[in-house]
């Protein structure tokens, strides 16, 4: 039995099983997925100085991420529906929010522990307190494994989460409908331009597309609607052309080349129902077992979730060498500095959320915050 059992193979597991490594403490990470390639790694991230930046440098993979950032990515535009640029700000090279591809960002980390470290093909089924701060873990594959010390990595929907809290996240009135254009400065080359080399931000109240310029060529969209979940139901993507089509009527007077982020998607849209838990969310301490990332403040999407995950994984990881033979003392000061960081986290994320899909002069709320206050308002 090693020490230090971690459930999820995602940025924030892995960041503290690497920490864990530097410090020479095993850990082993059990991950549902069945290889490291099981299903594609989402799309690109920023990664802050901060924050995720200071957990790769305690990871000892700061020199190695640099060399996976994306040139360019940090090129931000707003946009009206019209595609009328009102903010184009180019990546300045200052390296503050690099972006890099979350596959390779994760591929980095896995590289980086010694094998054998992540168990593929472990599903999480129940988790048995056995006493004394022991668990027993059991898995979908039949497997049972006792663990003295367990955390909880393993995102929204966690399986230990119910160990230590009955909150439960709850959908925030916006989906995201995730979209691919591929190759798209030949195929696409109008969409490709109005994107940039970053991230393109074209919204209006209740609405908006969120683009991204991925490596290779590739345009990843997320396309907003604020619906409640009955209206998101009847959208049926077993039916591809016919839910594009109602999507897309949702921009019904944007730009073509907007439009065609929704219309010319070269891959299965992927519905994503958009949750959070309760802001400020924490637990009385449990002894032997403790969450980090999504598993224990998920928020909507702000461009903070990984960085946080991997923060939360290298200061558990930090915390733990310091408190060697000590895990209650370490869980105990990791939780206290944890609960603070992610209340803050949570306020901020709600907040750049309502700015971006529930304010009545989007975009203007979102240049506001992107030009500190110097963006015009429209005439009331």
């Amino acid at each position: 039995m090693t020490p230090i059992t971690i459930i999820g193979a995602g940025l924030g597991g892995l960041t503290l099983a690497r920490v864990l490594h530097v410090h020479g403490i095993a850990s082993t990470v059990y991950e549902a997925e069945a290889s490291a390639d099981a299903r594609p790694q989402g799309g690109m991230l920023d990664i802050h100085e901060n924050n995720g930046q200071l957990a790769l440098k305690a990871a000892g993979l700061f020199d190695a991420f640099r060399q996976l950032i994306h040139p360019g990515g940090e090129a931000t535009r707003v946009l009206d529906p019209r595609g009328t640029v009102l903010l184009d700000q180019p990546d300045d090279g200052n390296g503050l929010r690099p972006e890099v591809h979350r596959g390779a960002l994760r591929r980095l980390l896995l590289d980086a522990l010694p094998e054998g470290t992540v168990q593929w093909g472990h599903q999480l089924t129940a988790v048995r307190p056995l006493g004394g701060g022991r668990h027993e873990l059991a898995f979908a594959n039949g497997a049972t494994v006792p663990a003295s010390l367990v955390v909880g990595a393993d995102g929204a929907w966690s399986r230990i989460r119910p160990r230590l809290s009955a909150a439960k996240p709850e959908y925030v009135g916006t989906s995201f409908v995730e979209t691919y254009l591929l190759d798209a400065d030949e195929r696409h080359p109008a969409s490709a331009k109005l994107v940039g080399g970053g991230a393109l931000y074209a919204l209006a109240p209740g609405k908006g597309i969120v683009a991204h310029r991925e490596p290779h060529g590739v345009l990843h969209t997320y396309v907003a609607l604020t619906r409640p979940m009955e209206w998101i139901a009847g959208l049926d993507f077993a039916d591809l052309k016919t839910a594009r089509v109602r999507v897309a009527a949702e921009f019904d007077g944007w730009a073509p080349e907007l439009l065609a982020l929704i219309t010319d998607g070269e891959a299965a849209p992927v519905l994503r129902k958009i949750h959070a838990l309760p802001p400020g969310h924490r637990w009385e301490h449990v002894p032997g077992v403790t969450l980090l990332g999504d598993a224990a403040h998920l928020n909507p999407p702000d461009g903070e979730g990984a960085n946080l995950a991997m923060y939360d994984g290298a200061e558990l990881g930090r915390i733990l060498a310091a408190h060697r033979g000590d895990s209650e003392a370490a869980l105990l000061e990791y939780e206290d500095a944890m609960f603070i960081r992610s209340a803050d986290a949570a306020m901020e994320a709600a907040r750049i959320h309502a700015l971006c899909f529930n304010d009545a002069n989007a975009p203007h709320g979102l240049l506001n915050l992107l030009t500190g206050g110097a963006a015009p308002t429209p005439a009331s």
